[in-house]
């Protein structure tokens, strides 16, 4: 779980950055309580700013070969797929970890959806079957900005659904992820974890740009309002819903770009752990080099 970066004694080793999602990991079935993680902290992250920018741009060139790797390897059969799920408060980063993360991938090999209200078709269907239409094909890395969870968070604190219904979705969302995971899905959850007083400022922020009044809506306000009910939706989903299958992890959001560079090293230690190759061709590679050598127009 994340934890406030400290500085190690004399001759200690420094902890292995490729252990980054065990640190941030939502334990499995214990209580999760998010004022006990401070969202500027840096666990195991660069030492500030400009070496952060640095380390994530430095990722770009392995991130894009494992994508490339992980693609080639559908071509011959191979149904692995990574899913990233973003979630988090208003303002704590789902749209620029899109933007500034998987900019670091061939968006070719990409499949985005942003989750809003559901539209008067999906609500005429089970809340999964609009996440199914969406998922990645083999070869693909997903992104979801919102996603099923929207329908264990918004509507427990809007009490859209009964309670008992309610209850009963954490347990779908469990087997739906499982299932997920057996047909070579590799499920990542990211919780973007932003204070509330850093909310405050980002919508200050909006609210100062004129440039930036499109993102804002006053709508937000409302939603702010709720805080502490939303927290306690996110802490009963995370304990509920992080399984060994599709884990959840908790990233400090208040420094942007501390946000990126977790969220980017996460995806690079799933991918590794993949570790797709490239399929060896099924031709006489001489017998078609010569072919192509004598070929004259």
């Amino acid at each position: 779980m994340a934890e406030k970066g400290s500085k190690g004694g004399k001759g200690r080793k420094k902890p292995e950055r490729q252990d980054l999602r065990r640190l941030l990991r939502i334990p499995q079935g214990k209580p999760v309580d998010l004022a006990s993680f401070p969202a500027d902290a840096t666990p195991r992250g660069p030492k500030d700013k400009a070496e952060g920018l640095a380390a994530t741009a430095r990722m770009g060139e392995e991130l894009a070969d494992l994508q490339e790797r992980l693609y080639a390897a559908s071509t011959a059969g191979d149904r692995r797929r990574v899913l990233l799920v973003l979630q988090g408060m208003d303002t704590s980063g789902k749209g620029g970890t899109v933007k500034h993360v998987i900019g670091l991938f061939n968006p070719s090999g990409c499949r985005i959806k942003a989750f809003k209200a559901p539209t008067r078709e999906e609500l005429n269907h089970p809340f999964l079957w609009r996440v199914m239409r969406a998922l990645p094909q083999p070869g693909e890395i997903g992104i979801f900005d919102r996603s099923h969870y929207e329908d264990v968070l918004i509507a427990r604190v809007r009490e859209l659904v009964p309670r008992r219904r309610l209850g009963r979705r954490y347990g779908q969302i469990s087997r739906f992820e499982q299932s997920l995971a057996e047909d070579g899905v590799s499920v990542v959850k990211v919780f973007l974890h932003i204070s509330h007083e850093q909310q405050r400022r980002r919508l200050l922020e909006r609210l100062d740009n004129p440039d930036k009044h499109w993102k804002f809506n006053p709508g937000d306000l409302d939603e702010r309002a709720l805080w502490p009910a939303y927290q306690e939706a996110y802490e009963i989903a995370l304990e509920r819903c992080s399984t060994d299958a599709a884990p959840w992890y908790l990233v400090p959001s208040d420094r942007k770009w501390y946000r990126n560079w977790a969220v980017s090293w996460i995806l690079l230690e799933q991918l590794r752990e993949l570790d797709p190759q490239y399929p060896k061709g099924d031709f006489d590679v001489e017998e078609c080099r010569k072919r192509l050598l004598n070929q004259q127009v």
